[in-house]
């Protein structure tokens, strides 16, 4: 059996840029940082930061257009997927990116996103819900995960406050 699993949890470098292909479908692209921290054998600390490009389709496209911006933090499962391409000069490009299959936002909202309703909202326990979103879920379903919780509850995108 094989496995192409990602799994990355990072800080968006830009927002999330959202386009239609031809035949309709909704496609969103965007890349995320994440940072390792080490010391060498000498004993010198060092951070390395990698960059990873992320592709999302469809309804998880749309949701993440819509509620994650640059420097929001994320988590993002899904595959890899390299394709190559011929520019004008016929040479041959190849890009490895993340296609996204599932997403959960980490960051809640602060005061300064003014006017905005919070998309983490707290339980009784003092713990916070965060929105996971799936691109296998119906298109117009949210669970939302709870860190002291190891079941989803399932929500509509239409109960969502935000």
């Amino acid at each position: 059996m094989d496995l192409n699993k990602v799994m990355i949890i990072g800080r968006l470098t830009r927002d999330p840029e959202m386009r239609t292909t031809p035949s309709g479908a909704t496609v969103v692209n965007f890349s995320l940082a994440t940072n390792r921290a080490y010391t060498t054998t000498t004993g010198e600390k060092r951070e390395e930061v990698e960059y990873h490009n992320i592709v999302a389709w469809g309804k998880l496209a749309q949701i993440i257009s819509q509620y994650v911006t640059k420097g929001r933090r994320i988590y993002i499962e899904g595959r890899l997927q390299t394709r190559s391409w011929d520019d004008q000069n016929g040479i041959k490009h190849y890009k490895t990116e993340t296609v996204a299959e599932n997403m959960i936002m980490l960051d809640s909202r602060t005061p300064s996103d003014a006017g905005q309703s919070s998309y983490a909202k707290d339980d009784a326990s003092g713990g916070e819900k965060i929105p996971t979103i799936s691109a296998d879920a119906p298109a117009n379903s949210l669970t939302e995960a709870d860190p002291g919780d190891t079941e989803e509850e399932e929500v509509r995108i239409e109960d969502i406050p935000f």
